[in-house]
């Protein structure tokens, strides 16, 4: 547990803001309205312990219209949702590695479902990755989790 506290503040410390000439930077705390705390995150151990519990909360999360029409940058992790032979061309981006797969969703505040056509190489979305482009305010209800973002990206890069 003291393993995923330390990777989560590693991640938060990692994903700070950058200027972005084109667009904004944002952070996932910039996705959430002020006055709104996402629920914690909780290790993988806790859900094997408390199954009943293993479902994506706060399904009304409210979301930040402001930014819906913007172009932006925002650093996560990909959980691959469609894609061909050599690329994933449709994916939810979290704000941590294992959100969806190992842990339940987090609020659809904090879940974006992204559009690349161009595809990104399968290699390249196991670790943290920047994706730039369009922010869509839309809730989407899909098979792995409900989003409260869409975003057409025109950019998927490494994080660095």
């Amino acid at each position: 547990m003291k393993y995923l506290l330390s990777l989560l503040a590693a991640t938060a410390y990692l994903f700070s803001a950058v200027a972005l000439a084109d667009g904004k930077t944002l952070t996932w705390k910039d996705l959430v309205p002020e006055g709104f705390t996402p629920p914690p995150v909780k290790p993988q151990s806790f859900y094997d312990k408390n199954p009943e519990m293993a479902h994506q909360a706060n399904l009304d999360a409210p979301v930040v219209e402001a930014l819906d029409g913007q172009t932006v940058r925002i650093p996560g992790y990909v959980v691959q949702l469609e894609g061909n032979a050599d690329a994933v061309t449709e994916f939810l981006l979290v704000p941590y590695f294992g959100a969806c797969i190992h842990v339940p969703p987090p609020p659809p505040n904090q879940i974006i479902q992204v559009e690349f056509p161009e595809g990104v190489p399968y290699e390249n979305t196991y670790d943290a990755v920047w994706v730039e482009g369009t922010l869509h305010v839309e809730r989407v209800e899909g098979d792995l989790a409900v989003v409260g973002y869409k975003m057409d990206a025109t950019s998927v890069s490494a994080y660095q």
